[in-house]
C-alpha cells in the first residue's frame, strides 16, 4: 500500500500561493527571498528521490510541465522521468512524459493508486486536490516547509470548512541560515 505524502511551502500564516512566482500573485516568488541552505535543498531532493509517483492537480501540473522538461540536473531528470498522475476534468492529452490523467471517480482512482503503489505518492502544491485528500482522510503524511514570513493574504493551504484532523509531529528541524522550518506530521 502506497503512502500518500503532501509536501508544501507555506508562510507562517498558512499561505501557500505562488511560492515560485509564476502565477501572478502579488507576493509571488516569496520563497526565493529565503535561503533554505544545503539541508533544505537536500530535504527536497531526498523527498523527490523517495517518490514513486507524483500526484498533482491540474494547475500545479501545468506549471511543472511548463518549467521542468527544459531543465537539466538530478532533480529535473528524476521529476521528468517519474510517473505523474494528474487529477483534472479538463486536461485530456498531457504532453509531459509518463503522465496519466484521472478525470472521474477521483477518490476511487486514488484509492486504487495507493493500492497499486508500493512506495510514496508525493503531492506538491495542488491546493484543491489537497483539500479533497484531507477532507477524505487520505493523507498519510504532511511535510510543511514553513518560511518565516506573514503574507497576510492569499490562498491558504487549509481553507475554511475542512473538518478537524488530529496530527502527530514526528520531525521538526530548521534548515538554512534564514530559519526555514521543516515540520513532518503523521495523521493519528
Amino acid at each position: 500500500m502506497g503512502k500518500l505524502v503532501v509536501t508544501e511551502f507555506v508562510s507562517v500564516d498558512g499561505v501557500f500561493e505562488d511560492p515560485g512566482g509564476a502565477e501572478g500573485y502579488e507576493h509571488g516568488g516569496w520563497t526565493f527571498e529565503y535561503d533554505r541552505g544545503d539541508d533544505g535543498n537536500k530535504f527536497k531532493l531526498d523527498e523527490l528521490m523517495e517518490a514513486e509517483v507524483h500526484l498533482l492537480g491540474r494547475v500545479t501540473y501545468e506549471g511543472f510541465a511548463a518549467a521542468w522538461p527544459t531543465r537539466e540536473g538530478e532533480f529535473a531528470d528524476r521529476l521528468n522521468s517519474d510517473k505523474k498522475v494528474v487529477v483534472s476534468t479538463t486536461l485530456t492529452d498531457p504532453e509531459w512524459q509518463n503522465t496519466t490523467v484521472i478525470s472521474d471517480d477521483v477518490l476511487g482512482q486514488i484509492a486504487k493508486l495507493k493500492a497499486d503503489t508500493g512506495g510514496v505518492i508525493l503531492v506538491a502544491g495542488s491546493g484543491t486536490l489537497v483539500a479533497t485528500l484531507v477532507e477524505h482522510d487520505l493523507v498519510d503524511e504532511l511535510r510543511l516547509m514553513v518560511f518565516p514570513t506573514i503574507l497576510g493574504r492569499g490562498k491558504r493551504l487549509f481553507p475554511a470548512g475542512i473538518d478537524r484532523r488530529k496530527l502527530r509531529l514526528v520531525e521538526a528541524r530548521t534548515v538554512g541560515p534564514d530559519g526555514v522550518q521543516v515540520n513532518t506530521y503523521h495523521r493519528t
